[in-house]
């Protein structure tokens, strides 16, 4: 099924007289098979950032969110908690943390589809840039291993100690991923009806809408119904490997990494809000 799509990217190949394209990402269960913030538990259970009890919750939140995600309003509820959580946490400590772990823990779970279809963007002289609700402090790094071209990603405002305030000044989901996806059009040139755009859920439908070849990838129910009913192509990713065992060149950028982020919701917050998710819902999943 990717070869089948594999072909369609090679069909809208941008000659460089023409306006430049790009290829937008969502990280998580689109890129790689697990949320990327709440991979990293283990790890800030470690460096001391949450405890026992918050690592097995994050567990049952992972095994949550890949059966059935969060729908609108439980995101809301989250951030809404988590900005006021994290207050305090050191924002170098989660960088370096991140740095630390990174391979062991997120080169094992990228999709070997994700990784084929970004080096088939780059030969074909796109741009590509990961869109994530996730923190900057995990999806830098993340978008610097795959070789991706920008970023944009949440953050949370950091104080002069170098510490989250817990408030929030911008929130990379939904409609806002789409407003994204449009400014960076409008700064870099971007042609966006020969764009591409891909994610696992719903609500990014509007950063779909932004572009004129949008793909589900392992869709939620919801954005299936939507991809059914707008013609939209359905891809299947289904093979994480390590990217230094199938395309070393992957984890070595040929370009430098563009942050393309306002201030918004951290790394440890959206971990943090995830935990709280978690443990309010102890009923039966909702897939």
């Amino acid at each position: 099924m990717v070869g089948a799509y594999a072909r369609l990217v090679e069909n809208h190949s941008v000659p460089h007289s023409t306006p430049r394209t790009a290829a937008f990402f969502d990280l998580d269960k689109t890129v790689i098979a697990k949320s990327s913030t709440l991979t990293f538990s283990k790890s800030f259970y470690r460096g001391g950032l949450i405890n026992r009890r918050a690592v097995l919750r994050t567990a049952y939140a992972q095994f949550v969110f890949l059966v059935g995600g969060a729908d609108h309003d439980q995101m809301e509820r989250m951030r809404a908690y988590l900005s006021s959580l994290c207050r305090g946490w050191d924002v170098a400590q989660v960088r370096e943390i991140v740095a630390e772990t990174l391979h062991d823990r997120i080169d094992p779970i990228i999709y070997d589809e994700a990784a084929s279809l970004i080096e088939e963007h780059r030969a074909a002289g796109r741009d590509v840039v990961i869109v994530s609700t996730s923190g900057a402090e995990v999806v830098e790094p993340i978008g610097e291993l795959l070789g991706a071209d920008r970023v944009v990603a949440t953050k949370m405002v950091v104080g002069d100690d170098g510490r989250f305030t817990g408030e929030v000044a911008y929130y990379a989901y939904g409609p806002t991923k789409a407003e994204a996806v449009r400014d960076l059009a409008a700064s870099e040139g971007y042609d966006l009806d020969r764009s591409f755009a891909y994610s696992d859920s719903a609500t990014d439908v509007p950063m779909l809408e932004a572009v004129g070849n949008p793909c589900a990838v392992n869709p939620d129910r919801a954005l299936r119904r939507e991809a059914a009913a707008r013609g939209w192509p359905v891809l299947s990713f289904t093979r994480p490997v390590r990217l230094k065992q199938r395309l070393p060149s992957l984890s070595m950028p040929a370009r430098p990494l563009v942050v393309t982020a306002v201030a918004a919701v951290g790394t440890a917050a959206v971990t943090a809000g995830l935990v709280w998710y978690a443990n309010r819902r102890r009923g039966p999943i909702d897939a």
